[in-house]
């Protein structure tokens, strides 16, 4: 089995589509303080998005994400909150784990590959609930707008990890695995908190 294959089953195990909080957003039944509470707590994630590109040495993407951090935050103020300090445990260990992950270039493209494979259907996912069933202003939509598409963030990930030798495969695998686990946990965390 190839790399692709391994990271995106391990990717499959954690499938943010299925987990609770997206499911409900989904159809409509999250409660509109559950994406305060997101925009606030995951916010926290978003702004590591950059130093993540940065340990990459892709200043090009780094850069984007930092522009992508101010459509976050225009998204929280228009559910009166703002990104800071994450309070619930589970987004402090995301968090604590993307920290680690991204200080090191083997380990941030696994971490930075099981977030960017994933972003464009959950955007795609997100955006939809926020239109359907979710009366906000516009100026909640374009941080997911912009990422519904693909931005080939995941090939580019992708294209870097196939050059790695088969160890640090291995341990791209391994951050693409744990980073999986945090991002499904962090999400169950805000649900848990707030449905």
């Amino acid at each position: 089995m190839n790399i692709k294959h391994r990271l995106d089953e391990s990717i499959s195990r954690w499938n943010l589509l299925e987990n609770p909080f997206y499911r409900a957003w989904s159809d409509g039944t999250l409660p509109q303080k559950a994406l305060r509470t997101y925009a606030g707590e995951y916010g926290a994630l978003i702004s590591l998005m950059p130093s993540g590109w940065e340990t990459l040495a892709d200043h090009e993407i780094a850069q984007e994400e930092r522009e992508h951090l101010e459509l976050w935050n225009e998204f929280a103020q228009c559910l009166g909150t703002e990104a800071g300090e994450p309070r619930l445990a589970q987004v402090r260990k995301l968090v604590g784990t993307a920290q680690r992950l991204f200080s090191d270039p083997t380990t941030a493209l696994g971490a930075l590959y099981a977030f960017e494979s994933q972003q464009p259907a959950t955007a795609r996912s997100k955006l939809e609930g926020l239109k359907a069933f979710y009366n906000l202003p516009q100026t909640v939509e374009p941080y997911f707008e912009i990422h519904s598409h693909n931005q080939h963030e995941s090939e580019k990930l992708l294209d870097r990890i196939e050059l790695l030798s088969s160890q640090e495969q291995e341990e791209a695998l391994g951050a693409c695995e744990t980073m999986s686990v945090a991002l499904w946990d962090a999400l169950i965390g805000i649900y848990e908190a707030e449905c």
